[in-house]
């Protein structure tokens, strides 16, 4: 316990599922929460406000400190109210967990416009709007001479990185989230900000409706059985992340139950080469083999 004390952290999508448990355990090891949530529905409809502020009064009932948003980081205008919010209740922020989306699954052939553009905007751009919002604070900071040692938090897919019919428009947003971490990872070190992703797996709204994982994700009937798909496993890989301490970053993690594993990502495979240019026979005879290589 204490691993995350002095620091300052918000969490978005914070109210429920995956969210809450960070945002929970990040106050239990110490740090000063700011739990943002509109309320939407899964496809990113409707708002409830009470659900941040719940979470918010269970951390003071635990002796913690939390501060309840209901921003809408899908802008950037609502990126830089939870901002200034967060800094006027606790002074500073070390921590961004970019953990808000929706989720409109359909398969390809029959998806509209409205649901490409809606689920990119709800996974992509609030990714983008919270994160272009901390990083320019970040960077006046440390441009100004004050110690920086901030971490952010993104929250990529299996969807996105392995696939997943049915899920395009999520996994192609899922997708953008790891590798805008990656770059984002090489371009704020100098700042003193280091940019990690995870792909969790855990029972939450958006996997228990999704057909192929409903089942999977179940808990299980006996109250004796580890329960693997419960969001809490998750929680520990993150409050690690946003550690002042933590040596990691630009890397991709998956987690689930007692499961972490180190998502490699895009890498070059077997290689082939002519001294010129390929003719499309000489690809033809050569790339199965290639292929094979792999």
């Amino acid at each position: 316990m204490g691993s995350l004390s002095g620091r300052v952290v918000i969490v978005t999508g914070a109210g429920r599922g995956l969210g809450r448990e960070y945002a929970l355990l990040a106050a239990a090891e110490g740090a000063q929460v700011v739990v943002d949530d509109v309320g939407c529905g899964p496809d990113g409809s409707g708002a409830d406000p009470s659900l941040a502020a719940a979470v918010a009064d269970e951390i003071g009932e635990a002796g913690g400190s939390a501060l309840a948003r209901t921003d809408d980081v899908r802008t950037l205008a609502g990126a830089q109210a939870l901002l200034d919010a967060a800094v006027d209740a606790f002074g500073v922020v070390h921590g961004l967990v970019n953990n808000a989306g929706i989720l409109r699954d359909r398969m390809f052939v029959n998806m509209s416009e409205e649901e490409w553009d809606d689920v990119v905007e709800g996974q992509l751009k609030s990714t983008f709007c919270a994160a272009r919002t901390l990083a320019g604070y970040w960077r006046d900071r440390a441009k100004a001479g004050e110690p920086v040692a901030a971490s952010m938090v993104n929250v990529s897919s299996t969807s996105g990185l392995l696939g997943q019919a049915g899920q395009s428009n999520y996994g192609a947003a899922k997708a953008g989230i790891a590798s805008l971490s990656i770059i984002l990872a090489g371009e704020l070190g100098r700042y003193g900000v280091r940019v990690n992703a995870i792909t969790p797996v855990a029972r939450t709204r958006m996997t228990e409706d999704v057909p192929a994982l409903k089942e999977m994700v179940a808990a299980p009937t006996d109250p004796g059985t580890f329960d693997v798909y419960h969001p809490a496993h998750v929680a520990p890989l993150v409050a690690w992340l946003l550690s002042e301490d933590c040596p990691a970053t630009g890397q991709t993690f998956y987690a689930r139950g007692g499961e972490i594993r180190h998502f490699v990502g895009w890498h070059y495979g077997a290689t082939i080469s002519e001294d010129g240019d390929w003719t499309v026979d000489g690809l033809a005879a050569s790339l199965p083999g290639l292929l094979a290589a792999d």
